[in-house]
């Protein structure tokens, strides 16, 4: 294991919200080029353009001056039907960028799955089935047969959480399925796909695999019996289904006897990790549903904080206390730590003293929690799943009728920030 010994400074993006270029090269479809309903019927058919325009993109990050960023693989630019051997072509452009990364001076911190399943192996049943994990395995060595001489840190699953409850639970997200319980196989299929990739990345030269999965503290709507049940069991689903099993080698007892189990599994998914990436926006109130509601919780609105433009709260104190709350539970267990995404969506302006504002909070909370580095989210204006490109998270402002890229204020104290650390 070969971490950075100082604190890694980075910028996140995903490759279906920048990348455009749905049919180059061979790239296949993704359940997310089908999904609809999007804000404005907008698509990401072009998006940033990042798959021409990496390179000008690169020289934004090294002028930034971070030291790592990390990017998504497609997985249907790899393999169009989500199976059979790698699209040469679509290898070729993840390759490029690792170059052109490494010789900025960047690390490249690769994630293999950030959401874009491909369409073929949904309509055979996606991640509710368990065929999908052996899949994603032969996936991880091609990606890593190719790039792990020159990738830094790997992650193999993006926020499996918001696949199973927005994808499959309620529908807000592709595959757009409203399933409620009947979601929680695609948990545990995500987490065994982890455990195999982590297999897979290894034997194929990765040299650290981590995970990054998305964390809420689950406030109750007041101090009742009722209310402190529906947030427990909203913490169970949202913090512990998948954290317990990879770091545990066990699933949350009150949710086991509802995942498809196989002897082995759990071990697989217990692959020891080098290093565990916390996503985090914002914490989540919750309050007790009456009887015969199909779920036992309701979020309601955090009204005591100021909130994006997307109506999330700011809370930066909401970070202090999931890394509190991690390194309590799982101790020695518990790899390294790096905030693999936070970041905040303000309007178009470029004087955005909100996002700073909310950057440098975070950042302090982060930093006094000992962890080792930061990723904002994001280093440039995206498409923004079922928002389409109604919310910009960038430091640097996209027009993307022109693709021109205009650093915003909190790019330059990000800089700041980074110089004055160095």
């Amino acid at each position: 294991m070969t971490l950075p010994d100082e604190f890694l400074w980075g910028v996140s993006t995903s490759a279906f919200q920048i990348e455009g270029a749905f049919t180059e090269d061979g790239r296949g479809r993704s359940v997310w080029d089908e999904f609809s309903p999007v804000v404005d019927d907008d698509t990401a058919e072009i998006a940033c353009d990042h798959y021409h325009r990496y390179a000008d993109d690169i020289t934004l990050m090294k002028d930034l001056g971070v030291g790592a960023y990390r990017f998504s693989i497609a997985w249907p630019r790899v393999q169009p039907t989500g199976k059979g051997p790698a699209n040469s072509a679509g290898l070729d452009f993840y390759d490029r960028l690792v170059d052109g990364l490494v010789e900025a001076g960047i690390d490249p911190v690769a994630t293999l799955y950030h959401w874009d399943t491909p369409q073929v192996l949904e309509d055979e049943g996606g991640w509710l089935g368990r065929d999908i994990t052996g899949r994603f395995a032969e996936y991880a060595a091609l990606v890593a047969d190719r790039l792990a001489d020159r990738v830094k840190l790997w992650i193999p699953i993006n926020e499996p959480v918001v696949v199973t409850l927005s994808g499959y639970a309620i529908g807000e997200h592709a595959p757009g399925k409203s399933l409620l319980f009947g979601s929680l196989p695609a948990a545990h299929h995500l987490n065994l796909a982890h455990g195999l990739a982590v297999e897979a990345l290894r034997a194929n030269g990765a040299n650290a695999v981590g995970t990054a999965n998305n964390h809420s503290p689950a406030w109750p709507a007041t101090d009742s019996p009722e209310d402190r049940f529906a947030a427990g069991f909203y913490d169970t689903i949202h913090n512990w289904l998948f954290a317990d099993p990879q770091l545990t080698g066990a699933y949350p007892e009150e949710a086991a006897p509802f995942l498809p189990i196989v002897d082995g599994d759990l071990e697989k998914i217990a692959a020891p990790l080098d290093f565990y990436g916390v996503n985090y926006y914002n914490p989540t109130r919750l309050k007790a549903t009456t009887e015969g509601e199909p779920l036992p919780f309701e979020r309601i609105d955090i009204d005591e904080y100021p909130k994006t433009s997307f109506g999330w709260p700011v809370v930066p104190e909401g970070l202090t206390e999931m890394l509190t709350t991690l390194k309590d539970r799982y101790g020695d267990r518990l790899p390294p730590v790096y905030i693999t995404e936070s970041g905040c969506s303000y309007p178009e302006d470029l004087a955005d003293q909100a996002r700073i504002d909310y950057l440098d909070s975070h950042l302090s909370a982060a930093r006094a929690a000992g962890v080792r580095g930061y990723f904002v989210w994001s280093i440039m204006d995206n498409f923004e799943w079922d928002s389409g490109y109604s919310q910009r998270f960038g430091l640097v402002h996209v027009d993307y009728k022109t693709q021109e890229r205009t650093p915003r204020d909190s790019y330059r104290w990000y800089r700041d920030v980074i110089a004055g650390d160095n």
